[in-house]
């Protein structure tokens, strides 16, 4: 069954740019996985800092690879320091009727 997700965060003022460059960078190599169907990086139109990732995986296995591929935590903690969260806010989807 498709795993899909969005992740949330806010760039912290004056880490945008950094922030925008990590996620171009990550963003190139999960598109890359095995396994990965979408990996669509937004801004909120009206707070151009709150960043939503929707992320879609093929299926379990697929987003647990993902969640332990090499560069994940060298991503994640990069990012930890130049966002307001502790940490991503991630909101599982399923489809609608």
């Amino acid at each position: 069954m498709k795993k899909t997700l969005l992740a949330e965060f806010t760039a912290c003022e004056g880490a945008e740019d950094e922030v925008a460059h990590l996620l171009r960078e990550y963003a190139q190599t999960v598109r890359k996985e095995v396994g990965n169907l979408s990996f669509d990086v937004y801004t909120n139109a009206s707070s151009p800092r709150a960043y939503l990732i929707f992320e879609a995986y093929q299926d379990e296995a697929a987003f647990q690879r993902h969640l332990t591929a090499q560069y994940a935590d060298p991503f994640n903690s990069a990012l930890a320091p130049l966002i307001e969260e502790p940490a991503s806010g991630l909101t599982f989807l399923v489809p609608g009727s």
